[in-house]
């Protein structure tokens, strides 16, 4: 068994109000995010040496947000290049920076603005490199390329639109009690059924809530973290896949994802499974996102999905509760770090009316396709 990243816990957890158009700066939110992190773990900005992000746009780099909260010496400092593939990844690199000694205090932060929204373009395109060939036909952004994946699964195993739709709804349900989410309003299957297409077969429920907004969490080492007001949650594995060059049109098998080589890696590392599981924040940009990694980490075989979550089985009192907060397409989207937030939340026994009974164990994934990765927290050590 990996326990590389035994030793480390999450202490702190920070956020800004979620809004279509705030008005606001990345940098300002990200500030705001780090510092009430902080104020959460009864630290301040000169504890901390270490800062790190994420994202290729509507970002304020570490050295930016760590001087407007003040922080007298950044020691440790990395700002990584990628999306929601890349997310589980800063945080275990956060852990490892705890655990090699090279930082004391790290804050992992991710921050959206309004001039980020994935979908939109302004002006002419040019496209290079594969996209290239994909750009006369106007296949560049990924709802198009996860829609084919969608596409690929209901052939092969018949899964359905009834099918994503009971994600969505379920999800809707879980944000209702949830007054940080953005979309709090309930649906039914026919309102998911009726809404607008966006790419065949995905509709306007299938696909995530794009806010503003910020997240901020605090890792340091487990030693440490006995001493602060909350009760540790502790960092029990990491893992990754990253395969054929990141590419969506060359991945061999549409029906999977990352999540496919991921999940054998991560149980091995942490010698727990699916039915260890009591939350699991699944990386949500799309609803078939969560049927094909909810599969590939073995919570049901190809194809049950549907069924599983109309049996209750994905929520309150049922096997395991997936995105207890709404997740990605009702919370709203910053970029899957607000499912640390609820995880965290959620093993401190914190998260009030929506809390997951006993909650001991929490699985969170992060990306889509060809690439991504996971992690496990848990309230007590391995």
């Amino acid at each position: 068994m990996n326990r590389l990243l035994q030793g480390s816990a999450v202490v702190g957890i920070g956020r800004t109000k979620y809004a279509r158009a705030s008005g606001r700066t990345a940098l300002s939110m990200a500030a705001e995010a780090a510092r009430d992190a902080l104020a959460d773990c009864g630290l301040t900005p000169a504890d901390v040496d270490g800062f790190t992000c994420f994202g290729t746009s509507g970002t304020a780099t570490p050295s930016q947000v760590a001087h407007a909260i003040g922080v007298p010496d950044l020691g440790w400092s990395l700002n990584v290049s990628g999306g929601g593939n890349i997310v589980t990844t800063t945080v275990a690199g956060a852990a490892t920076a705890v655990l090699s000694g090279q930082a004391d205090v790290v804050v992992v932060y991710r921050v959206l603005g309004s001039e980020t929204r994935y979908g939109k373009a302004a002006g002419p395109i040019t496209v290079g490199g594969e996209a290239q060939f994909a750009g006369p036909q106007g296949y560049l952004v990924p709802p198009q390329w996860f829609a084919m994946f969608c596409r690929r699964h209901q052939y092969e195993y018949g899964s359905t639109s009834e099918d994503l739709g009971a994600i969505a709804v379920q999800q809707r349900q879980h944000a209702a009690r949830n007054p940080h989410a953005v979309g709090r309003d309930p649906i039914t299957l026919d309102d998911y059924l009726n809404s607008r297409w966006i790419n065949e077969p995905f509709r306007l429920f299938d696909c995530c809530y794009e806010v503003d907004g910020a997240v901020a969490i605090v890792v340091t080492s487990a030693e440490r973290a006995a001493d602060l007001p909350h009760k540790p949650v502790y960092l029990l594995g990491a893992a990754d896949s990253n395969r054929f060059g990141g590419s969506v049109d060359q991945w061999d098998d549409m029906t999977s994802m990352f999540s496919r080589d991921t999940a054998p890696k991560l149980w091995s590392r942490t010698g727990l499974k699916a039915s260890d599981i009591d939350v699991a924040c699944m990386y949500d940009c799309f609803t078939f996102t969560v049927m094909a990694t909810f599969e590939d980490f073995g919570f049901c075989a190809k194809g049950e999905v549907g069924d599983y979550f109309r049996a209750g089985r994905a929520t309150y009192g049922g096997d395991v509760v997936v995105n207890p907060h709404g997740g990605l397409l009702s919370e709203g989207y910053i970029h899957g770090m607000n499912h640390h937030y609820e995880a965290v939340l959620q093993l401190r026994g914190d998260a009030g009316e929506r809390q997951v009974a006993g909650a001991e164990t929490a699985l969170v994934t992060s990306g889509a396709g060809p690439f991504g990765g996971a992690l496990v927290y848990g309230t007590a050590t391995l």
